[in-house]
């Protein structure tokens, strides 16, 4: 008899996430030389760490046999400070999708629902088919989230909400008067994340955080310090809740569940601002400069907000796989029931310049033709 018989039956029909395709697994597949290879697939930030966060990093290596603070005093007081918040109000996660799954221990179990729009992030849906639960999809027109749509689709059913605010894969925002509605609208017993892994890219972000400083029951605010922080290899997030929910939180968190490394990197990472303020410009400049590139070249893109611009190329799992030959690492957002379209990540002028020439191969001649005027 199978092993399956005796595993939770849930995980049969689970499908693992897929992530961008690292270069060194391109380098090997291809025989391309990993040098000649760029990555614009997982919206990394090109600049990488703030140099105080190396420093720091490197600095806590000398004492890696000791276990990190389990509680992340000194993380949890800073991102506290930042926010006008209590050390009581933060959680640390590996990552900002620990957050998620955070949620998904303390509020789901088999036969209950959470709602996302159609085209948010796609570990919302996994996570709920891990506890057994079910995702109820929103239609999202335009690409955008529905709040009005999604606040209706709550049933008694309904253990949670995920926005994702500026959206992932699609980029696009919803602004403060419609999280305000929305807000108002969901009964206080089902918990909303707003997820908000690319605020920082905004140049005026919305305050979800009001809610929690208010000490609204069923708030979650997650944040990463994987984009604007450069710090993706790390797996280091962290949540805002009032103190009642932020406690429920940090029960379903495994010990130790950040490193010492992590922690360090990513406080003087959070204290550096003019490393962040670098990140906005050159991801300001690079998103511009691609959607102006996109419009010369006749193809249809979703203006974006975030580090990454959704573009429609026709066969997105075509163009990937070429442009991979040609050494340059994007999405195809097939698993997003996208198949026309690929996901750029927002890379160094350098590398957005290459990634448009290698695109410019795979595009009708004519559009090739105003491919200059993006430049």
């Amino acid at each position: 008899m199978s092993i399956w018989s005796y595993a939770n039956s849930q995980l049969r029909d689970l499908v693992a996430y897929e992530p961008g395709k690292p270069i060194d697994d391109v380098a090997r597949e291809l025989g391309l030389d990993p040098r000649e290879i760029i990555k614009l697939a997982s919206n990394e930030n090109p600049l990488g760490p703030s140099p105080k966060a190396i420093e720091a990093m490197r600095a806590t290596l000398d004492h890696a046999h000791i276990y990190p603070d389990g509680g992340g005093y000194y993380l949890r007081e800073a991102i506290a400070k930042k926010f006008g918040l209590s050390r009581e109000n933060v959680v640390l996660g590996n990552g900002s999708s620990e957050i998620i799954e955070f949620v998904g221990h303390a509020f789901l179990q088999p036969g209950d629902e959470i709602v996302v729009s159609r085209h948010a992030f796609v570990i919302y849906k996994l996570a709920a088919q891990l506890f057994g639960s079910s995702a109820i999809e929103v239609p999202d027109p335009h690409f955008a989230h529905d709040l009005e749509a999604m606040a209706a689709a709550i049933t008694p059913r309904t253990k949670a909400i995920f926005v994702t605010n500026p959206n992932n894969p699609t980029g696009t925002l919803v602004t403060q008067a419609e999280i305000d509605r929305f807000v108002a609208r969901v009964p206080e017993n089902v918990v909303i994340l707003f997820d908000e892994a690319y605020q920082e890219f905004l140049d005026e972000p919305s305050d979800t955080i009001k809610y929690v400083r208010q000490g609204r029951q069923n708030i979650v605010v997650a944040r990463t310090f994987s984009k604007i922080q450069g710090l993706a290899g790390l797996r280091i997030g962290y949540g805002l809740a009032c103190p009642e929910l932020a406690s429920i939180l940090q029960k379903t968190r495994e010990p130790f569940n950040t490193s010492a490394v992590a922690q360090a990197g990513a406080l003087a990472g959070l204290l550096d601002e003019g490393h962040q303020q670098a990140t906005r410009k050159l991801n300001r400049e690079g998103r511009d400069y691609l959607q102006r590139c996109f419009a010369s070249l006749g193809l249809k893109y979703v203006p974006s907000h975030a580090n990454f611009v959704l573009v429609k190329v026709g066969n997105g799992k075509a163009i990937f796989k070429a442009l991979q030959e040609r050494g340059v690492i994007i999405r195809d957002m097939d698993s997003y029931g996208l198949p026309e379209w690929i996901r750029v990540t927002v890379g160094t002028m350098e590398e957005n310049t290459r990634f448009i020439r290698e695109l410019n191969h795979f595009i009708a001649a004519p559009a090739t033709q105003k491919v200059d005027k993006c430049h």
